[in-house]
């Protein structure tokens, strides 16, 4: 106990310090940390989907390609019985229809890339909201007899700026 004194500490202070710090630490975790984890993992998911879905077109798209070879063997082989008209015809056909599952497939493709990145862009702002919100939520609770409130605002208005910068991000000073 001597050397808690002389370092200033006392043990009924200290004691409650760390209660508050684990009540806190559960606070934090149970209501802030699954429910965005869980989110996450969610949006993850539905890119994963996507990802999938633009495989499966690929996969349509060779299919497709699979398929022009088989149309065109046996039209080479009707070829011989009809006429030059018949085989011109044939061919801007099949060209067409190969054109259009190409531009579909890309346009599917280029659809799902799209809905990915918005769905991460959404899922960033709104941890960024909820983010600042349970801050000043604690900040408020924590720092309510440091600060003025006019000090409490203005930390709350640097820190919305910072984050609306992407000034808290990993790796950025």
């Amino acid at each position: 106990m001597g050397i808690l004194h002389t370092f200033g500490l006392e043990a009924s202070l200290f004691l409650f310090q760390i209660i508050n710090f684990l009540v806190i630490l559960f606070i934090l975790t149970k209501f802030l940390y699954k429910p965005i984890r869980n989110m996450v993992e969610e949006r993850k998911r539905k890119i994963d989907q996507s990802l999938r879905d633009a495989e499966d077109a690929k996969a349509a798209l060779e299919n497709a390609g699979a398929e022009r070879k088989r149309i065109l063997g046996d039209a080479k082989k009707d070829a011989d019985i009809m006429t030059a008209a018949t085989k011109r015809q044939l061919s801007e056909t099949k060209e067409k229809l190969t054109k259009e599952a190409k531009e579909r497939s890309q346009q599917i493709i280029d659809e799902a890339k799209q809905r990915a990145v918005v769905e991460l862009e959404n899922v960033n702002k709104q941890v960024g909201r909820m983010s600042v919100d349970l801050s000043g939520k604690i900040m408020t609770k924590l720092f309510s007899d440091l600060f003025t409130d006019e000090d409490k605002q203005k930390i709350l208005s640097r820190a919305l700026e910072k984050i609306e910068k992407g000034g808290y991000e990993t790796g950025s000073n």
